[in-house]
Protein backbone atom coordinates (compact mmCIF):
# COMPACT_ATOMS: atom_id res chain seq x y z
CA UNK A 1 0.00 0.00 0.00
CA UNK A 2 2.52 2.21 0.86
CA UNK A 3 5.15 1.83 -2.33
CA UNK A 4 7.50 4.16 -3.34
CA UNK A 5 5.34 6.61 -5.49
CA UNK A 6 4.64 10.38 -4.83
CA UNK A 7 1.87 10.13 -2.37
CA UNK A 8 -0.02 12.47 -5.56
CA UNK A 9 0.36 9.54 -7.48
CA UNK A 10 -1.37 6.65 -5.54
CA UNK A 11 -4.62 6.56 -6.83
CA UNK A 12 -6.31 5.25 -3.48
CA UNK A 13 -4.98 8.60 -1.63
CA UNK A 14 -5.63 11.25 -4.26
CA UNK A 15 -9.06 9.94 -4.57
CA UNK A 16 -9.77 10.20 -0.58
CA UNK A 17 -7.07 13.56 -0.72
CA UNK A 18 -10.25 14.85 -3.30
CA UNK A 19 -13.18 13.60 -0.86
CA UNK A 20 -11.64 15.28 2.15
CA UNK A 21 -10.99 18.55 0.42
CA UNK A 22 -14.34 19.16 -1.20
CA UNK A 23 -15.60 18.28 2.27
CA UNK A 24 -13.36 20.80 4.17
CA UNK A 25 -14.51 23.05 1.28
CA UNK A 26 -17.76 22.94 2.36
CA UNK A 27 -17.12 23.23 6.42
CA UNK A 28 -15.24 26.54 5.54
CA UNK A 29 -18.29 28.02 4.48
CA UNK A 30 -20.53 26.72 7.39
CA UNK A 31 -17.22 27.83 9.54
CA UNK A 32 -18.09 31.57 8.91
CA UNK A 33 -22.39 31.23 7.61
CA UNK A 34 -23.55 29.74 10.54
CA UNK A 35 -22.13 32.45 13.09
CA UNK A 36 -22.93 34.67 10.74
CA UNK A 37 -26.27 33.58 10.70
CA UNK A 38 -26.70 33.82 14.18
CA UNK A 39 -25.34 37.31 14.55
CA UNK A 40 -28.00 38.68 11.68
CA UNK A 41 -30.80 37.26 13.13
CA UNK A 42 -29.50 37.90 17.28
CA UNK A 43 -26.67 40.43 17.02
CA UNK A 44 -25.43 38.71 20.14
CA UNK A 45 -22.06 36.61 21.03
CA UNK A 46 -23.02 35.18 23.70
CA UNK A 47 -25.54 33.34 21.21
CA UNK A 48 -22.76 32.52 18.67
CA UNK A 49 -21.03 31.07 21.35
CA UNK A 50 -23.76 28.84 22.66
CA UNK A 51 -24.38 27.69 19.19
CA UNK A 52 -20.54 26.57 19.01
CA UNK A 53 -20.71 24.95 22.78
CA UNK A 54 -23.93 23.38 21.74
CA UNK A 55 -22.55 21.88 18.53
CA UNK A 56 -19.07 20.76 20.79
CA UNK A 57 -20.53 18.92 22.94
CA UNK A 58 -22.68 17.06 20.64
CA UNK A 59 -19.02 15.51 19.34
CA UNK A 60 -17.93 15.07 22.91
CA UNK A 61 -21.19 12.45 23.29
CA UNK A 62 -20.47 11.85 19.85
CA UNK A 63 -16.49 10.22 20.59
CA UNK A 64 -17.80 8.12 23.79
CA UNK A 65 -19.56 6.19 20.84
CA UNK A 66 -17.42 6.92 17.51
CA UNK A 67 -14.25 4.55 18.31
CA UNK A 68 -16.51 1.27 19.16
CA UNK A 69 -18.55 1.79 16.27
CA UNK A 70 -15.39 2.32 13.91
CA UNK A 71 -13.70 -0.51 14.95
CA UNK A 72 -16.25 -2.92 14.28
CA UNK A 73 -18.10 -1.64 10.72
CA UNK A 74 -16.49 -1.18 7.29
CA UNK A 75 -15.21 2.39 7.26
CA UNK A 76 -15.76 3.42 3.93
CA UNK A 77 -19.53 2.91 4.39
CA UNK A 78 -19.47 4.62 7.45
CA UNK A 79 -17.31 7.63 5.91
CA UNK A 80 -19.72 8.33 3.09
CA UNK A 81 -23.07 7.43 5.26
CA UNK A 82 -21.36 10.54 7.32
CA UNK A 83 -21.42 12.35 4.33
CA UNK A 84 -24.92 11.80 3.45
CA UNK A 85 -26.75 12.84 6.44
CA UNK A 86 -24.60 16.04 6.76
CA UNK A 87 -25.97 16.74 3.06
CA UNK A 88 -29.11 16.22 3.71
CA UNK A 89 -29.37 18.18 7.61
CA UNK A 90 -27.44 21.12 5.89
CA UNK A 91 -29.97 20.90 3.12
CA UNK A 92 -32.17 21.78 5.41
CA UNK A 93 -31.04 24.99 6.48
CA UNK A 94 -31.32 27.09 3.44
CA UNK A 95 -34.86 25.81 2.88
CA UNK A 96 -36.36 26.96 6.27
CA UNK A 97 -34.13 30.01 5.76
CA UNK A 98 -36.37 30.76 3.54
CA UNK A 99 -39.56 31.32 5.39
CA UNK A 100 -37.53 33.93 7.66
CA UNK A 101 -34.86 32.66 10.32
CA UNK A 102 -35.64 30.10 12.43
CA UNK A 103 -32.66 30.10 15.11
CA UNK A 104 -34.08 26.65 16.54
CA UNK A 105 -33.03 24.79 13.13
CA UNK A 106 -29.48 25.56 13.74
CA UNK A 107 -29.58 24.61 17.61
CA UNK A 108 -31.33 21.30 16.59
CA UNK A 109 -29.63 20.66 12.76
CA UNK A 110 -25.83 21.60 14.23
CA UNK A 111 -25.83 19.19 17.35
CA UNK A 112 -26.19 16.21 15.09
CA UNK A 113 -24.58 17.36 12.11
CA UNK A 114 -21.36 17.83 14.92
CA UNK A 115 -22.12 14.33 16.50
CA UNK A 116 -21.99 12.76 12.42
CA UNK A 117 -18.89 14.73 12.10
CA UNK A 118 -17.22 13.26 15.08
CA UNK A 119 -18.00 9.67 13.47
CA UNK A 120 -16.85 10.97 10.13
CA UNK A 121 -13.50 12.56 12.01
CA UNK A 122 -12.74 9.17 13.89
CA UNK A 123 -12.88 6.94 10.79
CA UNK A 124 -11.13 9.67 8.43
CA UNK A 125 -8.30 9.20 11.40
CA UNK A 126 -7.82 5.40 11.39
CA UNK A 127 -7.98 5.07 7.46
CA UNK A 128 -5.23 7.45 7.00
CA UNK A 129 -2.52 4.92 8.11
CA UNK A 130 -3.99 1.89 5.62
CA UNK A 131 -3.86 4.51 2.51
CA UNK A 132 -0.22 5.36 2.77
CA UNK A 133 1.80 3.15 5.39
CA UNK A 134 3.28 4.03 8.93
CA UNK A 135 6.25 5.73 7.36
CA UNK A 136 4.76 8.42 5.46
CA UNK A 137 1.70 9.16 8.21
CA UNK A 138 3.23 12.88 9.03
CA UNK A 139 3.85 13.40 5.30
CA UNK A 140 0.24 12.22 4.56
CA UNK A 141 -1.32 13.96 7.04
CA UNK A 142 0.10 17.56 6.24
CA UNK A 143 -1.03 17.61 2.74
CA UNK A 144 -4.13 16.76 3.79
CA UNK A 145 -3.96 19.02 6.35
CA UNK A 146 -2.71 21.61 3.67
CA UNK A 147 -5.01 20.99 0.81
CA UNK A 148 -8.01 21.22 3.84
CA UNK A 149 -6.22 24.58 4.59
CA UNK A 150 -6.59 25.79 0.87
CA UNK A 151 -9.82 25.13 0.69
CA UNK A 152 -9.85 27.35 3.93
CA UNK A 153 -9.03 29.86 1.83
CA UNK A 154 -11.51 29.50 -0.86
CA UNK A 155 -14.57 28.68 1.64
CA UNK A 156 -14.48 31.77 4.04
CA UNK A 157 -13.68 34.27 1.04
CA UNK A 158 -16.63 32.70 -0.77
CA UNK A 159 -18.70 32.38 2.05
CA UNK A 160 -18.21 35.92 2.89
CA UNK A 161 -18.41 37.00 -0.80
CA UNK A 162 -22.31 34.76 -0.62
CA UNK A 163 -23.27 35.99 2.48
CA UNK A 164 -22.93 39.86 1.42
CA UNK A 165 -24.58 38.38 -2.20
CA UNK A 166 -27.31 36.89 -1.31
CA UNK A 167 -27.31 36.06 2.75
CA UNK A 168 -25.70 33.65 5.12
CA UNK A 169 -27.96 30.64 4.58
CA UNK A 170 -27.30 30.53 0.81
CA UNK A 171 -22.68 29.62 1.74
CA UNK A 172 -24.65 26.92 4.20
CA UNK A 173 -26.34 25.29 0.80
CA UNK A 174 -22.56 25.02 -0.66
CA UNK A 175 -21.55 23.47 2.10
CA UNK A 176 -24.45 20.90 1.95
CA UNK A 177 -23.43 19.73 -1.38
CA UNK A 178 -19.98 19.37 -1.06
CA UNK A 179 -20.61 16.61 1.39
CA UNK A 180 -22.78 14.98 -1.21
CA UNK A 181 -20.01 15.54 -3.84
CA UNK A 182 -17.51 13.28 -0.92
CA UNK A 183 -19.80 10.82 -0.70
CA UNK A 184 -19.51 9.68 -4.59
CA UNK A 185 -15.46 10.27 -4.02
CA UNK A 186 -15.42 7.88 -1.61
CA UNK A 187 -17.23 5.47 -2.98
CA UNK A 188 -14.41 4.94 -5.63
CA UNK A 189 -11.74 4.30 -2.66
CA UNK A 190 -10.29 0.99 -0.89
CA UNK A 191 -9.27 0.86 2.34
CA UNK A 192 -6.47 -1.14 3.37
CA UNK A 193 -7.10 -4.39 5.55
CA UNK A 194 -7.38 -4.07 9.07
CA UNK A 195 -4.85 -6.45 11.59
CA UNK A 196 -6.73 -7.93 14.34
CA UNK A 197 -10.28 -8.99 15.29
CA UNK A 198 -12.04 -5.88 15.51
CA UNK A 199 -15.40 -7.97 16.17
CA UNK A 200 -13.93 -9.34 19.56
CA UNK A 201 -15.87 -11.62 21.27
CA UNK A 202 -17.46 -11.34 24.46
CA UNK A 203 -16.01 -7.35 24.39
CA UNK A 204 -19.24 -5.23 23.42
CA UNK A 205 -19.46 -3.36 25.90
CA UNK A 206 -19.32 0.28 25.23
CA UNK A 207 -17.99 1.33 28.13
CA UNK A 208 -15.28 -1.33 28.08
CA UNK A 209 -14.64 -0.15 24.66
CA UNK A 210 -13.66 3.24 26.37
CA UNK A 211 -11.77 2.14 28.85
CA UNK A 212 -9.80 -0.20 26.36
CA UNK A 213 -8.90 3.47 24.76
CA UNK A 214 -8.32 5.48 27.90
CA UNK A 215 -5.77 2.96 29.69
CA UNK A 216 -3.63 3.10 26.42
CA UNK A 217 -3.63 6.86 26.50
CA UNK A 218 -3.17 6.21 30.42
CA UNK A 219 -0.03 3.96 29.31
CA UNK A 220 2.03 5.80 26.71
CA UNK A 221 3.56 8.91 28.61
CA UNK A 222 3.57 11.19 26.25
CA UNK A 223 0.03 10.37 24.65
CA UNK A 224 -1.21 10.95 28.42
CA UNK A 225 0.46 14.44 28.99
CA UNK A 226 -0.97 15.60 25.32
CA UNK A 227 -4.95 14.10 26.87
CA UNK A 228 -3.95 16.83 29.84
CA UNK A 229 -2.59 19.69 28.01
CA UNK A 230 -5.37 19.70 25.34
CA UNK A 231 -7.98 19.31 27.46
CA UNK A 232 -6.84 22.91 28.85
CA UNK A 233 -6.09 24.25 25.04
CA UNK A 234 -9.48 23.27 23.68
CA UNK A 235 -11.11 25.10 26.70
CA UNK A 236 -9.61 28.19 25.62
CA UNK A 237 -9.66 27.84 21.81
CA UNK A 238 -12.75 26.67 21.20
CA UNK A 239 -14.37 30.06 20.97
CA UNK A 240 -11.99 31.88 18.89
CA UNK A 241 -13.40 32.05 15.18
CA UNK A 242 -16.69 33.40 17.47
CA UNK A 243 -14.53 36.12 18.94
CA UNK A 244 -12.73 36.60 16.00
CA UNK A 245 -15.87 37.25 13.73
CA UNK A 246 -17.89 39.33 16.49
CA UNK A 247 -14.60 41.40 16.86
CA UNK A 248 -14.49 42.19 13.08
CA UNK A 249 -17.76 43.01 12.81
CA UNK A 250 -18.77 44.60 16.58
CA UNK A 251 -15.78 45.66 17.43
CA UNK A 252 -14.44 47.33 14.31
CA UNK A 253 -17.73 47.85 11.90
CA UNK A 254 -16.74 45.46 9.28
CA UNK A 255 -18.78 43.84 7.11
CA UNK A 256 -18.97 39.80 5.85
CA UNK A 257 -16.89 40.71 2.91
CA UNK A 258 -14.40 41.35 5.54
CA UNK A 259 -15.24 38.47 7.89
CA UNK A 260 -14.97 36.06 4.72
CA UNK A 261 -11.79 37.73 3.62
CA UNK A 262 -9.86 37.73 6.79
CA UNK A 263 -10.87 34.14 7.43
CA UNK A 264 -9.58 33.07 3.95
CA UNK A 265 -6.40 34.97 4.78
CA UNK A 266 -6.14 32.88 8.58
CA UNK A 267 -6.34 29.67 6.51
CA UNK A 268 -3.41 30.26 4.88
CA UNK A 269 -1.44 29.87 8.10
CA UNK A 270 -3.01 26.58 7.91
CA UNK A 271 -1.82 25.46 4.51
CA UNK A 272 1.68 27.17 5.93
CA UNK A 273 1.94 25.18 9.08
CA UNK A 274 0.57 22.19 7.48
CA UNK A 275 3.44 22.15 4.77
CA UNK A 276 6.29 22.69 6.90
CA UNK A 277 5.47 20.65 9.91
CA UNK A 278 7.10 17.54 8.59
CA UNK A 279 10.11 19.35 7.97
CA UNK A 280 10.42 21.36 10.86
CA UNK A 281 9.66 18.16 13.29
CA UNK A 282 12.51 15.92 11.49
CA UNK A 283 14.85 19.24 12.21
CA UNK A 284 13.98 19.91 15.85
CA UNK A 285 12.12 17.01 17.09
CA UNK A 286 8.58 16.54 18.66
CA UNK A 287 8.71 18.01 21.81
CA UNK A 288 10.51 21.53 20.58
CA UNK A 289 7.64 21.41 17.57
CA UNK A 290 4.55 20.89 19.36
CA UNK A 291 5.34 23.57 22.44
CA UNK A 292 6.71 26.22 20.57
CA UNK A 293 4.07 26.03 17.95
CA UNK A 294 1.40 26.13 20.89
CA UNK A 295 3.24 28.69 22.81
CA UNK A 296 2.73 31.27 19.32
CA UNK A 297 -0.92 30.04 19.25
CA UNK A 298 -0.85 31.83 22.90
CA UNK A 299 0.75 35.11 21.44
CA UNK A 300 -1.38 35.30 18.75
CA UNK A 301 -4.28 34.74 20.69
CA UNK A 302 -2.92 37.40 23.31
CA UNK A 303 -3.16 39.99 20.34
CA UNK A 304 -6.23 39.60 18.33
CA UNK A 305 -8.82 41.69 20.84
CA UNK A 306 -6.16 43.87 20.98
CA UNK A 307 -4.78 45.00 16.95
CA UNK A 308 -7.59 47.49 15.42
CA UNK A 309 -6.37 46.96 11.58
CA UNK A 310 -8.06 44.57 9.62
CA UNK A 311 -4.41 43.01 8.14
CA UNK A 312 -3.19 43.28 11.80
CA UNK A 313 -6.16 40.82 12.77
CA UNK A 314 -6.00 38.34 9.60
CA UNK A 315 -1.74 38.01 10.53
CA UNK A 316 -2.61 37.06 14.05
CA UNK A 317 -5.26 34.62 13.28
CA UNK A 318 -3.21 33.00 10.66
CA UNK A 319 -0.11 32.80 13.31
CA UNK A 320 -2.40 30.94 15.70
CA UNK A 321 -3.98 28.68 12.70
CA UNK A 322 -0.47 28.00 11.22
CA UNK A 323 0.76 26.22 14.58
CA UNK A 324 -2.65 24.84 15.42
CA UNK A 325 -1.80 23.26 12.04
CA UNK A 326 1.77 22.36 13.38
CA UNK A 327 0.81 21.02 16.86
CA UNK A 328 -2.48 19.10 15.54
CA UNK A 329 -0.36 17.25 12.83
CA UNK A 330 2.17 16.10 15.31
CA UNK A 331 -0.24 14.70 17.63
CA UNK A 332 -2.78 13.18 15.66
CA UNK A 333 0.37 11.49 13.52
CA UNK A 334 1.97 10.25 16.86
CA UNK A 335 -1.21 8.85 17.90
CA UNK A 336 -1.41 7.18 14.24
CA UNK A 337 1.87 5.38 14.13
CA UNK A 338 1.74 4.30 17.73
CA UNK A 339 -1.61 2.69 18.30
CA UNK A 340 -2.37 -0.72 17.34
CA UNK A 341 -4.47 -1.11 14.13
CA UNK A 342 -7.66 -2.69 16.16
CA UNK A 343 -7.59 -0.64 18.42
CA UNK A 344 -7.36 3.06 16.57
CA UNK A 345 -10.77 3.79 16.31
CA UNK A 346 -11.00 3.53 20.52
CA UNK A 347 -7.96 5.16 21.52
CA UNK A 348 -8.44 8.28 18.91
CA UNK A 349 -12.20 8.28 20.48
CA UNK A 350 -11.13 8.18 23.84
CA UNK A 351 -8.12 10.76 23.06
CA UNK A 352 -11.30 13.16 21.28
CA UNK A 353 -14.04 12.45 24.44
CA UNK A 354 -11.00 13.77 27.12
CA UNK A 355 -9.55 16.05 25.12
CA UNK A 356 -12.78 18.20 23.95
CA UNK A 357 -15.06 17.55 27.51
CA UNK A 358 -14.27 21.22 28.66
CA UNK A 359 -14.78 22.62 25.30
CA UNK A 360 -18.18 23.71 24.58
CA UNK A 361 -18.12 25.17 28.52
CA UNK A 362 -14.73 27.34 27.23
CA UNK A 363 -16.42 28.40 24.22
CA UNK A 364 -19.69 29.52 25.96
CA UNK A 365 -17.78 31.54 28.69
CA UNK A 366 -15.20 32.81 26.24
CA UNK A 367 -18.27 34.56 24.33
CA UNK A 368 -20.20 35.35 27.56
CA UNK A 369 -16.97 36.97 28.65
CA UNK A 370 -16.73 38.90 25.10
CA UNK A 371 -19.75 40.05 25.42
CA UNK A 372 -19.65 41.30 29.11
CA UNK A 373 -16.11 42.87 29.22
CA UNK A 374 -14.93 43.19 25.48
CA UNK A 375 -12.88 40.69 22.94
CA UNK A 376 -9.36 42.79 23.97
CA UNK A 377 -9.12 41.14 27.81
CA UNK A 378 -10.47 38.18 27.38
CA UNK A 379 -8.47 37.51 24.49
CA UNK A 380 -5.36 38.56 26.77
CA UNK A 381 -6.16 36.13 29.58
CA UNK A 382 -7.14 33.52 27.08
CA UNK A 383 -4.26 33.71 25.50
CA UNK A 384 -1.62 34.13 28.21
CA UNK A 385 -3.15 30.85 29.35
CA UNK A 386 -2.30 29.10 26.13
CA UNK A 387 1.51 30.21 26.49
CA UNK A 388 1.52 28.57 30.05
CA UNK A 389 0.25 25.36 28.98
CA UNK A 390 3.03 25.46 26.63
CA UNK A 391 5.38 26.27 29.25
CA UNK A 392 3.67 22.90 31.45
CA UNK A 393 4.22 20.78 28.62
CA UNK A 394 8.14 21.59 29.16
CA UNK A 395 7.73 19.36 32.64
CA UNK A 396 6.62 16.37 30.78
CA UNK A 397 7.44 13.82 28.36
CA UNK A 398 5.98 16.01 25.59
CA UNK A 399 9.14 18.19 25.88
CA UNK A 400 11.20 15.48 24.70
CA UNK A 401 13.03 16.55 20.81
CA UNK A 402 12.40 12.89 20.15
CA UNK A 403 8.91 11.23 22.10
CA UNK A 404 9.47 8.17 21.01
CA UNK A 405 6.49 6.03 20.61
CA UNK A 406 8.31 3.62 22.49
CA UNK A 407 8.56 5.72 25.51
CA UNK A 408 6.56 3.99 28.27
CA UNK A 409 4.38 0.98 27.97
CA UNK A 410 0.99 0.90 26.70
CA UNK A 411 -2.17 0.22 28.95
CA UNK A 412 -2.77 -3.64 30.09
CA UNK A 413 -5.35 -4.02 27.84
CA UNK A 414 -2.87 -3.52 24.48
CA UNK A 415 -0.17 -5.64 26.20
CA UNK A 416 -0.42 -8.61 23.42
CA UNK A 417 0.07 -5.49 20.80
CA UNK A 418 2.84 -3.85 22.55
CA UNK A 419 5.40 -4.82 19.97
CA UNK A 420 3.14 -2.34 17.71
CA UNK A 421 4.41 0.56 19.40
CA UNK A 422 8.13 0.66 18.78
CA UNK A 423 7.97 2.71 15.31
CA UNK A 424 9.49 5.95 14.12
CA UNK A 425 8.36 8.83 15.90
CA UNK A 426 6.51 11.82 14.14
CA UNK A 427 2.97 13.28 14.22
CA UNK A 428 0.12 15.96 14.81
CA UNK A 429 -0.99 17.59 17.93
CA UNK A 430 -4.88 19.48 17.39
CA UNK A 431 -6.80 16.53 16.72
Amino acid sequence: MTGEQPLWRQRNFGVFWTAQTLSFLGDSFALVALPLLVLQATGSIARMGLLTAVGSAASVVAAVFAGALVDRVDRRRLLIACDLVRMVLYGLIPLVWLAGPHIWVLYTVLPVCEAVGMLFAVGYVTVVRGLVGTGRLTEANGRLNATAAAAGVLGPLGAGIVAAWTGPAAAVAVDAASFGVSAACLAFVRLGGRGGDERRAGDTSLWRDLRTGVSFLRGHPVLRSLTVLLTGFSFLTLGLTDLVIYHLKHDLGHGDGTVGTVMAVAALGTIAGSLLVARVRRGIGFGPTWTGSVAVCGLAFAGLGWVRGVPAVAALSAAFLGCVAMAGTCSMSLRQEVTPEPLLGRVTSAFWTLHYSAAPVGAALLTWAAERHGTAPVALVAGGCCVLIAGAALGTPVRGRGARPGAGSPGPACQPVAENTNENSAGPAHR
